[in-house]
């Protein structure tokens, strides 16, 4: 693994299938949850340097609403702007798909998404779809909190 020095930046990229076996040993290593990734690789964004891959985030798209999963960065590269990249892209990415809302669940990051114009959520307000995913009814705890960000334009 390549270490970050004050030159040294990630670059971010869609994923591939190919990055399904790096991507799911960072989750692992971040203690979050493997379940669903596989089929979503196709819309998750990678940060990678040196040709490691050192950050990740996922949307799942649930018809009008996605699901913003999966986010993780080494330890050695956080604090470092990768995750606020990986984010921002996601969330441009959702958008760009035509996305209505992003919606997400967190255990330990209910002060960081804020900046990202997150705001906390009940669960009985997310629509359905987005409630079926396996996220939502299993793998991430029932204490996690919800959380969503609106797409539409004003």
């Amino acid at each position: 693994m390549i270490a970050p020095t004050a030159e040294s930046t990630a670059a971010i990229r869609a994923a591939s299938r190919s990055d399904l076996p790096a991507v799911e040993r960072l989750l692992t290593a971040s203690e979050l949850p493997l379940d669903g990734v596989k089929e979503s690789i196709d819309t998750f964004v990678v940060a990678e340097s040196g040709g490691d891959i050192v950050g990740v985030a996922g949307l799942e798209c649930c018809r009008h609403d996605a699901l913003l999963r999966s986010v993780a960065v080494l330890p050695e590269w956080r604090s470092k702007g990768v995750g606020r990249a990986l984010v921002a892209r996601a969330i441009a990415d959702a958008e760009a798909r035509g996305m209505n809302a992003l919606y997400l669940l967190t255990t330990t990051a209910e002060r960081y998404f804020p900046s990202f114009g997150f705001s906390l959520v009940d669960r009985k307000d997310i629509p359905a779809d987005v409630r079926a995913t396996k996220e939502f009814t299993g793998a991430c705890p029932d204490t996690a909190i919800a959380m969503k960000r609106d797409l539409r334009s004003a």
